[in-house]
């Protein structure tokens, strides 16, 4: 009875064990790969399934989540023959997961060498500025490479990034001269640049003041001109009037034309530089006293011109000169 006991209990546990193996649930994220007898059957999906136990088995859980890996720091020779020291990252899925499970051993280490020789590859074909300034080509190129030799392995490589380019101190430094010589030549070219354009705004701004200058003389010339054409004609027209005023006897033009001349030679002779005193009788009695004595000799040419033309014979005419006031005596008796 108690052998009876142990055997039931044996097959109760081989049939738990049965089902156990029998019942597989596959989490979400995850493919399960299935062998029968040791060769690939089937890819399991997220859920619940069932497969033969003891025949078949659950060979790998392939996990079809993005994943992370990181490259370790690896010192590259660029093409100048500069060392450096380049670490960076990678980002990858499992699409297919039989081909990650039977075309590729360890795909994590695979991923990982493969990384990092392409890496190598692509810094040790460019020049160290180059490899400083493109680091966006530097992914690019390597993504390229690494996706195409990763894709018979049934994963998609989304993105590649460099780290970190870490070149040797003494490199660094005369870089950092180099960017400091760079920018004490910009600040010079600029500070040139400043200067030269000051000195063209400068002779723009003189030239343009000569212009406005010569402009400005050119119209006071041409005003002066016009001025001093204006008071020739008024002092045509004034000589004209007076000459006709003398021609016609009138005595007060005489003594205006006179008196006029004399004061503007009186004001010029005031005026000059280089006279301190001058000494002269001006006073006003004496320059009226002038003018009359001219006037008289004015008068007595006036009445000689008219004696003159007189006829002998016409002393009703002689009678009227002398009316008029003039010193010359009738001549009837020539």
């Amino acid at each position: 009875m108690q052998g009876a006991s142990i055997v039931i209990i044996i097959l109760l546990l081989l049939v738990l064990i049965t089902l156990y193996k029998g019942i597989v649930i596959v989490p979400q994220g995850y493919n399960y790969t299935v062998e029968r007898f040791g060769k690939y059957l089937k890819t399991l999906q997220p859920g619940f399934h069932v497969i033969i136990p003891w025949f078949d088995r659950i060979s790998n859980k392939a996990n079809m989540m993005e994943q992370v890996l990181e490259v370790p720091s690896q010192e590259v020779i660029t093409k100048d023959n500069a060392m450096v020291q380049v670490d960076g990252v990678a980002f990858f899925q499992i699409i297919d997961a039989a081909r990650a499970t039977y075309e590729v051993n360890r795909l994590e280490y695979a991923m990982m060498n493969l990384v990092m020789t392409n890496i190598r590859t692509v810094v040790g074909s460019m020049d160290l500025d180059q490899l400083l300034s493109h680091r966006d080509e530097i992914n690019a190129r390597v993504l390229s490479v690494v996706d195409e030799a990763a894709g018979p392995w049934g994963v998609k490589v989304t993105r590649i990034e460099i780290k970190d380019i870490l070149p040797p101190q003494d490199l660094v430094d005369a870089m950092a001269q180099q960017m400091i010589a760079e920018r004490e030549k910009r600040a010079a070219i600029l500070q040139a640049e400043g200067v030269r354009q000051s000195q063209i705004l400068k002779a723009e701004g003189e030239k343009e003041a000569k212009i406005l200058k010569a402009e400005g003389e050119r119209e006071a010339a041409y005003r002066e001109a016009e001025a001093r054409e204006r008071l020739a004609e008024a002092e045509a027209n004034a000589t004209r009037m007076v000459s006709q005023a003398i021609a016609e006897g009138d005595v007060r033009a005489i003594n205006y034309f006179v008196a006029n001349n004399y004061m503007k030679a009186l004001e010029q002779l005031a005026a000059a530089p280089n006279q301190k005193v001058l000494m002269m009788p001006v006073e006003a009695s004496s320059v009226i006293g002038s003018l009359a004595g001219i006037a008289e000799i004015a008068k007595e040419a006036l009445g000689k011109e008219g004696a003159a033309a007189e006829t002998p014979s016409s002393p009703a005419a002689g009678g009227a000169r002398s009316g008029r006031g003039s010193p010359i005596p009738p001549t009837g008796g020539r």
